[in-house]
């Protein structure tokens, strides 16, 4: 008797285990009819996806990896033109420093004389030593005795131009030093 219950409770266990896989694999191969399919991407192969998604900026490639030869990296410590602005700007408290996005931006700075604050943003638009790699944007705070501050764009001023000279000076002598440096080796 307790053989037959015994066998009894295996065989019921036995079908809820079988149902229970029988299900499970239905449902999991059956997650595939609710893929919509995108009429964008459809009869483009693997690799025509992977280029077009990393256009559209939603993937990230390695680019050539393999292809060791034409290889060009450019870290903010070899980058002059970086360097030079972190150094012109190392006395302002920075609020971002963000050198894969190309980027500086200072906190809003007062020298305590009076109530004008200034903040700088530099735009990195190439890592060659030109006028035209930098993008250099000046805000001015002017703040009145009862802390109603009024923000303005600083566009053409004597500041702008001599930070962008003085930024693009020191970026030509550090990289006339490091191929100074280079040479001797």
């Amino acid at each position: 008797m307790i053989t037959k219950i015994m066998n009894h409770s295996f065989f019921i266990k036995f079908k809820i285990s079988l149902i229970i896989i029988f299900l499970s694999s239905f449902l999991l191969t059956s997650c595939n009819y609710l893929k919509s399919t995108n009429s964008d991407t459809a009869g483009m192969t693997a690799e025509e996806k992977r280029r077009k998604n990393i256009d559209q900026g939603r993937g990230a490639g390695l680019g050539n990896i393999m292809n060791r030869g034409n290889t060009n990296y450019e870290f903010s410590s070899s980058n002059p033109l970086w360097r030079a602005s972190l150094a012109t700007l190392d006395f302002m408290p920075m609020n971002t420093v963000d050198y894969s996005g190309g980027m500086i931006i200072t906190d809003w700075y007062n020298d305590g004389s009076n109530d004008d604050s200034i903040k700088i943003t530099v735009r990195f638009l190439s890592n060659e030593i030109r006028s035209d790699s930098l993008k250099i944007i000046l805000h001015s705070k002017k703040c009145s005795p009862n802390n109603n501050c009024k923000v303005s764009l600083l566009n053409s001023s004597k500041i702008h131009e001599e930070l962008h000279s003085v930024i693009l000076k020191k970026a030509a002598i550090l990289e006339k030093d490091s191929k100074k440096k280079s040479k001797k080796k």
